[in-house]
């Protein structure tokens, strides 16, 4: 048994307990029609029976530590034409309470439930579970496959392709990671069949994109993001933003201002700048003087560092490359950034990936 079949059984285990506890507290018929929905993009179909009334959920199973899975959950689930389900471990009241803000529908290992549809609600809370070694729970609290040196280089990868049988120096460059970490990371996406083939033959695949994807995604601001010397800022001109040179700081812009750029659908109100280069303190103290930005810790301008090499300073894009943008759209949880993330991805990530 491969790693990868060990984590479907650890989801399938995690699904099994959580119906039978919601069996349990709310007396329910539940049965699962089918697994793994449309290619990976969820993890399974339920039916719940009540009243001779039976109602389709597609779910996912997720490990929730940030409100950013739940707005990720959320979002992929929408493709479907059933309503969505988290199936969690466990949830804080306070991540509870995000999902119902969201309208998404939930239920935990203990048996804790919101199911709000037409003819339908639930509202389970207070139960109590006990760990145990064979608990899937465990499983998740011991993950580490993407470290933050991972990130950096699944972020090339997934950005880059091609590069999957480029050579370990290039791949270390664009990445920013050190050379010695190439091969474990390749070892890693080996050992979890998230890719195929050798590259020392150049016939190194990627096999699970959309999983590596959203993973990816689930990570990056928990793991990676808070690495990037993250600074907050405001500025007393509210339009300091619109005619923003940003080549001249060596910036890219992130977030809303880049979704944006690529949709022209969302009005941003929260600025992200991504700084790249050896003059990096040069550029952010430069960009900091001429736009009058002032610090503050809940200011609605972001400047961090970026962690990739992509471009020459002199051909960098105006924006991040589009998974980062829906990474930070995802991470905001705000419900208006949740709905351009699921157009990008839509649009310019799955379409270019199929």
């Amino acid at each position: 048994m491969n790693k990868m079949e060990l984590y479907n059984l650890k989801d399938k285990d995690m699904l099994d307990q959580a119906i039978d506890a919601l069996r349990q507290t709310a007396g329910l018929h539940i049965k699962v029609t089918k697994y793994e929905a449309l290619k990976m993009q969820a993890d399974a179909i339920i039916q719940v029976e009540i009243n001779n009334k039976n109602y389709e959920f597609v779910l996912d199973v997720k490990h929730v530590d940030r409100f950013t899975t739940i707005g990720q959950v959320k979002n992929r689930l929408e493709a479907f034409n059933l309503e969505p389900l988290l199936i969690a471990p466990k949830l804080t009241d306070a991540a509870a309470n995000n999902c119902k803000e969201l309208g998404l529908n939930f239920i935990d290992l203990a048996g804790n439930a919101y199911i709000n549809e037409p003819g339908l609600f639930i509202f389970i809370k207070g139960q109590k579970q006990e760990l145990n070694q064979n608990n899937p729970m465990n499983y998740f609290k011991g993950n580490k496959a993407l470290t933050p040196t991972n990130l950096r280089m699944v972020f090339a990868l997934l950005c880059n392709p091609e590069m999957l049988n480029a050579p370990y120096r290039e791949i270390a460059k664009v990445a920013g990671i050190a050379l010695g970490a190439v091969g474990w990371g390749f070892n890693d996406l080996a050992a979890r069949a998230m890719t195929l083939g050798d590259g020392k033959k150049n016939n190194r695949v990627l096999i699970q994109q959309e999983k590596l994807i959203q993973e990816w995604v689930t990570n990056y601001p928990i793991k990676l993001r808070p690495k990037l010397n993250p600074r907050r800022f405001r500025a007393n001109n509210m339009d300091w933003w619109k005619h923003l040179n940003v080549k001249q700081y060596e910036a890219q812009w992130g977030g809303e201002v880049a979704a944006d750029r690529l949709t022209h659908y969302l009005k941003p109100n929260f600025y992200t700048l991504y700084l790249h280069g050896k003059e990096f303190k040069k550029n952010i103290n430069k960009l900091i003087v001429e736009n009058r930005l002032v610090p503050d810790p809940y200011g609605d301008i972001e400047l961090l560092e970026a962690f990739w090499d992509f471009d020459d300073a002199d051909f960098l894009p105006e924006t991040v490359p589009t998974l980062l943008v829906y990474a930070d759209l995802i991470a905001s949880n705000d419900p208006r950034n949740l709905e351009t993330a699921k157009m990008i991805y839509d649009r310019l990530i799955q379409h270019a990936n199929n």
